[in-house]
């Protein structure tokens, strides 16, 4: 299910760099980690000094329900933005495929964490092979983001969090290797 996830580094000597990978602890004997940094979930973000940019992100777009998978959800997507320089939108499915959640749906978790793509929007459209800017909707030109808003009541927002709020993401903040 993926709640077990954690990220272990390594130094590769043919690369000359340090790889970071999401595992499942559950699955990974402790005698495989000789040699090798295990990060938990514990260890990137406090509610006591501060969350790490994943957590805050998860949690400002209402991405988690129970708590149960949100350690795996988040790692998985640490592991991630530790691995790689830029990260487009394919590659964020792909780390969060491992990753079950049955108290809702992805829609918020990919939604706080698209903002660590800065053209997210146009990865998906590329994704889904259309040359619509609100790609994913199967509603087509029929789409509430196609169509002019003449209502005065602006109370209502699209958006169920501020971007601009979040904590920027400096991996050059992240603890080095080894730790």
């Amino acid at each position: 299910c993926g709640a077990c996830t954690v990220m272990v580094s390594k130094y590769n000597r043919k690369e000359k760099k340090v790889i970071h990978l999401a595992i499942n602890a559950c699955l990974a004997p402790v005698c495989a980690m000789h040699g090798l940094a295990v990060t938990t979930v514990e260890e990137i973000g406090s509610t006591k000094t501060r969350l790490h940019a994943v957590q805050e992100r998860l949690a400002k777009a209402h991405g988690s329900q129970c708590g149960f998978y949100t350690p795996g959800i988040v790692m998985s997507m640490y592991a991630l933005l530790r691995s790689s320089e830029k990260i487009n939108y394919s590659d964020m499915e792909v780390a969060l495929q491992g990753n079950l959640c049955r108290c809702t749906g992805y829609r918020a978790i990919i939604e706080g964490y698209k903002t660590f793509i800065e053209d997210w929007e146009s990865q998906r459209v590329i994704v889904n092979g259309t040359s619509k800017s609100n790609g994913v909707c199967a509603m087509g030109e029929a789409c509430c983001k196609n169509k002019t808003d003449t209502s005065e009541d602006k109370s209502e927002t699209k958006y169920i969090f501020d971007k601009s709020s979040f904590l920027p993401y400096d991996s050059s903040q992240e603890p080095i290797f080894p730790p």
